[in-house]
């Protein structure tokens, strides 16, 4: 098993890697060369200038708007571009939870059970801008939109992965706490009764009143890798722990598999959805 506690959800600056490093270099010398100051630049990109000075000095992992705007603006002949795609560093994740976001890229199944929030796969921009916003300690404005971004763009494994088996199992109450408001939670129904037309994604819901519940130790993910391996990742306030040890994986894949059979089935949590969004 491995724990480690240094999130980004503390708000701070992620810290700095050769990547992001000659990222910041290339960036540098494109601007030099159309010979404009970090202040003439920054307008031009529409970032603040300490952002511009923060991803040149290889603090700030640059946006992807940032990225195409620096392209354009400074000519680059498709360097700056070129250069983004090899950082190291995926924007918006936690430092604990980047080894799990690794495995899910490849994963030929994925499963996830929540009681407490949506899951990131599934939420909404509305959604997640909430939990950004009501995170404490505050977040910068710059912060939550990497945070944002880094979260869309592991929402393309559902839509770029389609021979991976996605399956949820969402509490009832995630929805009825109409978390953002009740625009919010109507667009995240719709978003979700979208996703579940996808044939490789399964969304079950687990009922308010249910008289055994198997998951009562809290939300867990579970995935299989290419060469059929078994990992599993529990969240926490401060941190993640991924669990490696076939025996600890199996208990996990034991407790899902009989939440499976306790949930609501796939046509009635559909059908669920579909009453509470009649009701927001």
């Amino acid at each position: 098993m491995t724990y480690d506690t240094d999130g980004a959800e503390n708000g701070g600056e992620p810290e700095s890697t050769d990547s992001l490093k000659a990222f910041g270099e290339v960036v540098k010398a494109f601007r030099k060369r159309a010979c404009l100051t970090q202040e003439q630049f920054a307008p031009l990109v529409r970032y603040s200038l300490p952002t511009v000075a923060s991803i040149e000095q290889g603090r700030r992992f640059p946006p992807g708007a940032f990225v195409e705007r620096a392209e354009e603006v400074l000519d680059a002949f498709g360097v700056i571009r070129g250069a983004a795609k090899h950082l190291a560093r995926k924007p918006g994740l936690a430092k604990w939870f980047r080894q799990w976001a690794k495995l899910e890229e490849t994963a030929i199944s994925l499963y996830t059970y929540e009681c407490r929030l949506i899951p990131g796969l599934l939420q909404t921009e509305g959604y997640a801008r909430t939990l950004f916003n009501n995170q404490l300690p505050p977040m910068s404005d710059a912060v939550i939109d990497e945070l944002w971004e880094g979260r869309a763009m592991r929402q393309r494994l559902l839509r770029e992965r389609p021979n991976t088996a996605f399956s949820f199992i969402l509490e009832e109450h995630l929805f009825r706490r109409h978390t953002g408001g009740r625009e919010t939670t109507r667009d995240l129904i719709d978003h979700l009764l979208a996703l579940a037309e996808q044939r490789n994604i399964e969304v079950q819901i687990m009922p308010l009143e249910r008289a055994t519940h198997a998951g009562m130790a809290g939300p867990m993910q579970l995935l299989e890798t290419p060469d059929n391996k078994q990992q599993a990742y529990c969240e926490g306030q401060r941190g993640g722990l991924l669990v490696t040890e076939p025996n600890e994986v199996s208990v996990l894949h034991m407790r899902y598999a009989r939440m499976r059979s306790q949930a609501l089935t796939l046509e009635e949590s559909l059908s669920l959805l579909q009453r509470m969004r009649g009701e927001t």
